[in-house]
C-alpha cells in the first residue's frame, strides 16, 4: 500500500504507557529498524517498514514546520523532543512524544537517527493541538511547499518568542506540567 493512498479515518489509536516505540533510520530517514511496538501500532509489517522513508507515517495534520525544525536539529547532531501525530497503515492516527537523536558508529561517524516514542499526556496534547492548528492554517495559505514551510516556521518562532520560550522549553514545560498533574491525581 502506498502512503498517498491512505485516507485518514479520524480514529485515534494508542499504545500502553509502559511501551516505547523505537525506530532507527539512516541519514536520509530510511527505516533500518522497527521494534515490535512500532510494527503493531503502525499497522505495517516489518518488511513493509524496513527500507521505507520514516515519512510513510506522516499525517496530513502534522505541520511541516515541526519536521523542518526536527531535521535542522538532528542534522546538527543535537537531540530533539517533539509531539508528533502519525498515520497508521489503516488511516487511523496516534500521537507520540518523540525523542530523536543522532546515531554514531564506533569511529564516531554520524550514521543515522534513533527515535524513542512514548504515549503523550492528554493535557499536553491540548496545547500542542492548538499550536499545530495555527501552523497548519498558515501552511495552507501558501501555494507552494517551501513557502508554506518558511511561513509556518516563522510563525512557530514568533509564537514561541511571544510566549517567552523556545521549542525545547515549550515541550519540556508541557511535560513537566503533565507530570505534576499526574502526580497530583
Amino acid at each position: 500500500m502506498h502512503r498517498l493512498d491512505i485516507v485518514p479515518t479520524g480514529r485515534e489509536v494508542s499504545f500502553r504507557e509502559d511501551e516505547i516505540i523505537v525506530s532507527k533510520t539512516d541519514l536520509h530517514g530510511i527505516i533500518r529498524y522497527a521494534n515490535d511496538v512500532f510494527i503493531r501500532v503502525s499497522g505495517y509489517s516489518e518488511s513493509e517498514l524496513i527500507g521505507q522513508p520514516h515519512s510513510i507515517l506522516r499525517h496530513p495534520d502534522m505541520p511541516r514546520a515541526v519536521f523542518s525544525l526536527l531535521w535542522e536539529t538532528i542534522k546538527a547532531r543535537r537531540e530533539l523532543f517533539a509531539y508528533v501525530v502519525n498515520l497508521t497503515r489503516s488511516g487511523d492516527h496516534y500521537w507520540v512524544f518523540a525523542h530523536v537523536t543522532p546515531s554514531f558508529d564506533l569511529q564516531g561517524q554520524h550514521v543515522g537517527y534513533h527515535s524513542n516514542r512514548r504515549v503523550p499526556h492528554p493535557d499536553a496534547l491540548a496545547a500542542v493541538r492548538t499550536l499545530y492548528a495555527s501552523l497548519l492554517a498558515e501552511e495552507r495559505r501558501h501555494p507552494n511547499r517551501q513557502a508554506a514551510i518558511d511561513a509556518s516556521t516563522a510563525l512557530l518562532h514568533q509564537q514561541l518568542r511571544a510566549a517567552g520560550t523556545g521549542y525545547d522549553e515549550f515541550v519540556f514545560g508541557l511535560s513537566r506540567h503533565t507530570r505534576l498533574a499526574s502526580a497530583a491525581a
